[in-house]
């Protein structure tokens, strides 16, 4: 097959494999058809007042400062004297979208929302906001229009700043809160004299949600473990006071009131969110006000952490929840129907209200999951044929109705706690029952899936035999028979039947159908396959199960090294011992003895910590010293050469060294502006512009000779890095590019150590399209080696080595290449298997970004094969005829 037809048909499969994990696990939870499900009791509160103070974290709002006093003095008098307090916990991803969506829908976001960068609703849904009789909120641009594009009618009120000026707190983000606190404050002023909304605002059921987002902001730009972060919880606890008694003063204290204080996500200490780390998912959550039960006093809590003591709250009842369990406590507060797509489960010990109620509202909980679950089966079961439909035996249909008519028999014999147990029962189960819906078809598609994987990466594993190896000598090529091509084409035609008749999405026909063409080719190869078999069988046995163990452990050391970074170390480790279980050390020690040096220095990175870390400037200002001492011992020897060609390239030199001096600049100069708290300057935004711009483009004005191209690629590359860094990241292009320049040198080593000669030395070899092809070799074992050397770390400058090392060893880029990406699909078949449908969203979420990462790598390596060829072989001239180059 023609190489450029193959790769391309590679990608195609590759982006299919891809896109498979966002349908198999990235699809929307979300039904729809539900009947709304309310409490049919009177309720506590006629009106809620939802605080969310956007990026606090528990023990930031809990602890107590240095001199022992509270940092919110007021909500700690709620929690100690009027409301109940304790964690809500939240679920990754722990940004403020999903929070939100948690807190006032009460689901866990559908994570569809993040192609869309939690921005717009990819599904509408339900909303507390949707089933109130009016809510009025106050805050971002980013977070309040999702509820009231979502919302029925036009019943939800919206004020936010403009999106554009939101930076308007950048100096002081504590503005953002004050607008808020002082607009709310307009609100009511206004509804004294405008009759219209007076009487809205004095109805049932309705809500004010006030988003706080200057603690999110002052934790981004100052960290949380700043004054400007610890002030802001200050301010915000000041301006929910007087909220709170503007409200009281409002309603003639009526007691009719609700307040909910809590927050859509944490922060860790380097001011980022969005993982799983307790800092992020640990939120506050502080109730007082109509319907909540007041302050109670314990003598002692059993919990897991050591909170309660730090934070001196050991004797006030703590009551932790998770956070999509709010929405159903609010609505259950003010009456309104719990929100249709909700999965939150009602915190009755928050409620202070009669046993009856508790029980009422926890029937109407079930009862509203129960229906999702209803509806969800339903859709799953019209679209799968009869004798294929296999139910959720947990739930049927006879346990509903039994469980839902001993819950209400309860509630009338006055059986008020058993009803509840019994609620959360079928809650539970009817969760369950969800989530296997959810997931019906995905060891369906994963089957087909894996089929196409292991096809096509049989596919290329033959075409390597074939094209790129002497196994397949001296067969004869036999006429193919018709009986193949009719009887694939016949399996075709009958998985397409089977989709058409279940109705299944256009997306499944992909998915299923690709896995035909594949394996047809796979099997056209058969007699490439009974070759490899008769080849296999004259090899010695020790050695083919040493081979095999040696490419087992590797592989697992890669797919380890995602979950274990210390792996890599380990892995390095043995790289730097590799010329002593050789004959390399006796043949060429010098070039040895640097192997393992630079190797070793390189497996002391992944040991380092990725974040939480201290800038340190003056790392990387040594690490472009070191590269600028470089720079310049190269220097003399381009001044001696003669020519035109020579001036030039002692042009570019002197271009790449001042671009380096120019990134160390921008990297003090930044540093010393955001220290001060200036921002960055417009004259190191240009230079940084222009530095990156210059570095892809400045080596192809280099020589094509070998170590001069690739000399010349690590000073426009290492010119971007050290802009991108901020401490020790700095050292390690430089490390790497020493192994690899190390690595060259012992590839060219193990070539002649296995007897085939070289034609050329290191000095004379130029990169160039224009090779002759004769001048190829065939595979060897030790082939697989070097294309797991690459595997390792795939970068631009390791891919630039690797084309060298094949240039040296006389073997085709696309022979090795696709050892290379046979390897990956290996990695990626193993990250398929790890994915998780169970467990917290961190671990599922986890495990799918590691096959998306090694998915995307294996896409990204084609086209970073391409952009080395690129940077390596051609050759832009500053002026003028080209003219021989003299070394």
């Amino acid at each position: 097959m023609n190489m450029l037809l193959f790769f391309t048909l590679g990608l195609f499969v590759h982006f299919v494999f891809f896109v498979s994990i966002f349908d198999i696990y990235f699809t929307s939870p979300l039904v729809h058809g539900m009947t709304p499900q309310f409490t049919p009791l009177p309720p506590p509160a006629k009106r809620l007042v939802l605080f969310v103070a956007d990026g606090l974290r528990a023990d930031a709002l809990y602890e107590l400062d240095e001199n022992g006093n509270s940092r919110a003095p007021f909500l700690r008098n709620i929690i100690m004297y009027e409301g109940s307090w304790g964690i809500s916990h939240t679920r990754v991803p722990t940004e403020s979208r999903p929070g939100h969506v948690a807190l006032i829908a009460g689901f866990y976001e559908d994570v569809s929302a993040v192609a869309k960068g939690w921005k717009e609703n990819p599904v509408e849904f339900d909303s507390l906001f949707n089933e109130s009789k009016y809510t009025w909120s106050w805050g971002s641009p980013d977070i309040l229009p999702m509820f009231a594009k979502g919302a029925s009618g036009d019943h939800v009120y919206t004020y936010s700043y403009d999106a554009k000026t939101e930076d308007f707190g950048a100096n002081d983000a504590t503005k953002l809160d004050t607008w808020v606190f002082d607009h709310v404050k307009d609100f009511f002023d206004t509804a004294r004299n405008n009759q219209s909304l007076f009487s809205k605002i004095n109805e049932e059921k309705i809500v004010f949600f006030l988003h706080l987002l200057g603690i999110d902001t002052n934790g981004h730009a100052h960290r949380p473990s700043s004054r400007d972060y610890k002030d802001n919880i200050k301010k915000v606890d000041d301006g929910v006071k007087e909220i709170v008694s503007m409200f009281k003063h409002f309603y003639g204290n009526d007691g009719k009131t609700t307040f909910i204080f809590t927050s859509d996500h944490g922060m860790t200490d380097w001011g980022f969110h969005g993982a799983g780390h307790p800092s992020e998912t640990l939120t506050p959550l502080v109730t007082w006000g109509a319907g909540i039960k007041y302050a109670q006093k314990v003598s002692a809590q059993q919990f897991d952490d050591a909170f309660l003591k730090e934070w001196r709250l050991e004797n006030w009842k703590r009551q932790d929840i998770n956070q999509a369990d709010i929405a159903p406590l609010m609505a259950s507060l003010i009456g309104v129907p719990f929100p249709l797509n909700s999965v939150g489960i009602l915190p009755v010990d928050y409620l202070n209200n009669t046993d009856l109620f508790k029980a009422e509202s926890m029937f109407t909980n079930a009862v509203q999951i129960l229906e999702q679950f209803k509806v969800k089966m339903t859709q799953k079961k019209e679209v799968t044929l009869p004798f294929l439909f296999t139910p959720f035996k947990l739930l049927s249909d006879s346990k509903q109705l039994n469980i839902l008519r001993k819950a209400r028999s309860y509630i009338k014999q006055g059986k008020f706690d058993e009803a509840v147990s019994l609620c959360k029962e079928l809650i539970h189960l009817a969760l369950e029952g969800l989530s296997y819906y959810h997931t019906y078809d995905r060891f369906f598609l994963g089957i087909n899936v894996v089929a196409g994987f292991v096809g096509w990466t049989s596919y290329a594993s033959l075409l390597i035999i074939k094209s790129h190896s002497n196994l397949t000598r001296g067969l004869t090529v036999k006429k193919s028979s018709h009986l193949l091509p009719y009887g694939f084409l016949a399996a075709g035609l009958l998985v397409a039947l089977f989709l058409l008749i279940q109705a299944c999405p256009w997306t499944y026909y992909v998915y299923c159908l690709l896995p035909v063409p594949i394996w047809y080719a796979v099997l056209r190869e058969f007699q490439v396959v009974q070759d490899l078999v008769a080849s296999l069988l004259t090899f010695p046995l020790s050695h083919f199960v040493g081979y095999l163990l040696v490419f087992t452990v590797g592989i697992e050391v890669l797919v380890l090294s995602f979950f274990y970074r210390y792996m890599l170390t380990a892995g390095l480790i043995v790289f730097a011992g590799w010329p002593f279980l050789t004959k390399l050390w006796t043949q060429a020690k010098i070039t040895s003895l640097s192997w393992t040096v630079f190797s070793l220095l390189l497996a002391v990175f992944p040991l380092m910590p990725v974040v939480g870390r201290t800038p340190d400037i003056s790392l990387v200002m040594g690490a472009g010293l070191l590269v600028l001492l470089l720079s310049l011992f190269a220097v003399p020897s381009l001044i001696k050469r003669k020519g035109s060609l020579a001036k030039e390239e002692l042009l570019v030199h002197l271009l790449q060294i001042l671009s380096t001096v120019l990134s160390m600049y921008v990297v003090y100069s930044t540093n010393s502006s955001l220290l001060r708290k200036q921002g960055l300057p417009l004259m190191n935004q240009i230079l940084s512009w222009a530095v990156l711009a210059s570095s892809l483009v400045v080596p192809l004005l280099s020589s094509p000779a070998l170590f001069q191209r690739l000399f010349s690629i690590l000073l426009s590359l290492m010119s971007t890095y050290l802009l991108l860094s901020t401490g020790y990241e700095a050292l390690f292009p430089l490390v790497l590019s020493c192994l690899m320049f190390v690595w060259i040198h012992m590839e060219q080593e193990t070539l002649q150590q296995s007897g085939i000669s070289c034609k050329k030395k290191l000095a004379s070899i130029q990169f160039s399209y224009t090779m002759d092809i004769t001048q190829f070799r065939q595979l060897y074992l030790d082939d697989i080696r070097r294309a797991f050397f690459l595997i390792l770390i795939p970068f631009v400058l390791v891919m630039c080595a690797f084309e060298a090392v094949q240039l040296t060893t006389q073997l085709s880029s696309k022979s090795l290449f696709l050892i290379v990406l046979v390897i990956s699909d290996i990695m990626a078949l193993h990250f398929f298997f790890l994915v998780k449908d169970y467990g917290s969203w961190l671990d599922i979420g986890t495990s799918i970004s590691h096959y998306v990462i090694v998915m995307s790598m294996t896409i990204f390596l084609v086209f970073l094969n391409g952009l080395a060829q690129v940077l390596t072989t051609k050759k832009l001239r500053l002026r003028g005829k080209p003219k021989s180059h003299h070394m």
